[in-house]
This record gives C-alpha cells, structure tokens and sequence, in this order.
C-alpha cells in the first residue's frame, strides 16, 4: 500500500482537469468496492471509496475502510490486501450508510463492472439497513461497458490504453476509482462521437436491448414498459405472462438466493397485478349489476 493514499475514511477536495471535460448537470459519484468475495447476496463491503465529481469542475473524496461483519477469505485477502485485522475496529455499513447516502445524494453514479456488480453490491447493502434510499431516478455509467464496446480490454489494460498508466494498486478502490475516472475522461476525448453528458453515456455503456429494471439485470422492461424475467426459461416472458403459466415460479423466485432489490420489484410488480385485477373484477361486477337493474 502507498502511503500516499491510505485506506482510512477521508473527505478530500482537489480540481481534476480534462481537455474534453464531462457535461455534468448533477454531480457524478464514480465509486468502487472492494467486498468479501463475488456473490451479490451474501458477500459484503470491506472498502468503499467515491469520487464525486461536481459540475463546476471541483471533486469530493469519501475513503472508508468496512467491517463486514463476515470473514474475510484469505484468497480475497490476497487480492485486494484487505485483511481481518485491518477492519475489525471499523465501522459497519450500517453505521456508514447515514455517511454514504448523504454523500451520493442525487449524483448519478459511475464506475469500473459497476452495472452487474458495484451497484447490486450497494443496492444489496442498503436494503439490509432498512433505510430508504432509492438508486434509482439517475443515470449509471459503467465504464467497462463503453470499453468493451471500443476496445475489448480489462481495467488495468483502459488504463494503460488510454492514459498510459500501470495502475501501481489493483484492487484497492480508491486507485481503481481513480483510475476509472481518468479512463471515463480519456474515452470522451479519444472518441469523437461518444457524448461526454452523463445521460449519453449511460445510455451507450448500458448492454441489451431491453431496459434493465432491477440493479442485477435480473428483471427488465420490453418495449412495452412491461416488465420481464430477463434469465433462465423464462426470459423475455412478462411477470403476468408467467404467474399465468406457471405461478409456482414467483414463489421460487422469492424463497431463492437473488437479490433484494429484485425480490422487492417482483413483490411490487405482483401486487400491481393482483390490484389491476381486483379492479377489473370489480368493474365487471358493477357492469353487470347496472345491467340487472337496467330498465328495458
């Protein structure tokens, strides 16, 4: 570790310049996470590291170290040097969150994979708390989204790609948040025809065809704005479609190891149905009622 940048909770103000700088109507958060290990339900948050990016220029640090609360693997350890010891005197998310979600507000957010795992690994966390803080309502940039559709690479190769920098700590977040900024600033220059406002580029980092609902991709929206299974047997199927044809599915879904954020949509989408339905019941009802009594 570089003494540098330590891993200890940090608020920090400094100006970053770019020949082409990002058009930003809000406040950009670009994060990274360094966690227990790859599972979006189980595993948890060791280090969370932002950088918030205002549109006058100005950026905002938050470096702060996790408890998990959950071993830490020694081959995870290994990996992103974060160890048992290091964070048995931390906080926990819990007594974080307060912190984070102040700090995020209503920025949008960017970051390195970030669709299918920093922001399912945020959204997971928050929910545990039991604080309400929506994600959604903004934009998500990821980065290696728009990489991989310009250059096929990884990290560690966007940096040197396009900013001809080693990335010297792999695996700590606030490096790789901060090599994840200049990658996102690097792109907009270097390719003419890739918008630099938030709104573009999320639309361009964003893979599929069909709008993603849930942080984990495991639900989207058609074209219809109807909301599909977007995995497994079922995909593209609407939630309607399939309570039809096999309701024992929604059930499984619920008792099963996804997400919150998607059980929570699942449940929400459900009750949307079950209330459309009583309403209709009903409206029949009312039909034929007025047509019994209906003078001839």
């Amino acid at each position: 570790m570089s003494d540098a940048l330590p891993i200890t909770s940090r608020l920090s103000t400094q100006k970053l310049r770019s020949k082409m700088p990002l058009e930003l109507i809000r406040p950009l958060c670009v994060f990274d996470l360094e966690t227990t290990g790859l599972q979006i339900t189980k595993d948890r948050i060791v280090q969370i590291a932002i950088i918030k990016m205002l549109p006058d220029g100005q950026s905002v640090t938050f470096n702060e170290l996790v408890n998990p609360e959950q071993d830490i693997p020694d081959e995870i350890a290994a990996i992103h040097g974060i160890t048992n010891e290091m964070v048995v005197n931390a906080p926990t998310f819990k007594e974080l969150a307060p912190q984070i979600i102040e700090f995020i507000g209503e920025s949008d957010l960017a970051g390195y994979n970030s669709n299918k795992f920093d922001i399912p690994v945020l959204s997971e966390e928050l929910l545990r708390t039991g604080i309400d803080f929506d994600l959604g309502a903004r934009h998500f940039v990821d980065v290696q989204n728009i990489f991989h559709k310009m250059e096929q690479r990884t990290l560690a190769a966007a940096y040197q790609f396009y900013c001809g920098k080693t990335i010297e700590n792999a695996h700590n977040a606030l490096y790789d948040t901060l090599a994840t900024l200049e990658v996102l600033q690097a792109q907009t220059e270097r390719y003419q025809d890739l918008s630099n406002d938030i709104a573009g580029l999320a639309k361009f980092s964003t893979i599929g065809d069909n709008q993603r609902a849930d942080y984990a991709g495991r639900l989207c929206y058609n074209e219809q704005n109807m909301l599909c299974y977007n995995f497994g047997k079922h995909k593209g199927k609407t939630i309607e479609r399939v309570l039809k044809e096999e309701p024992g599915y929604y059930g499984w879904m619920l008792e099963a190891d996804f997400p919150l954020h998607t059980k929570q949509l699942l449940r929400q989408e459900v009750e949307r149905l079950k209330d459309a339905q009583l309403g209709t019941n009903l409206e029949d009802k009312l039909e034929l009622l007025k047509n019994k009594f209906k003078k001839p």
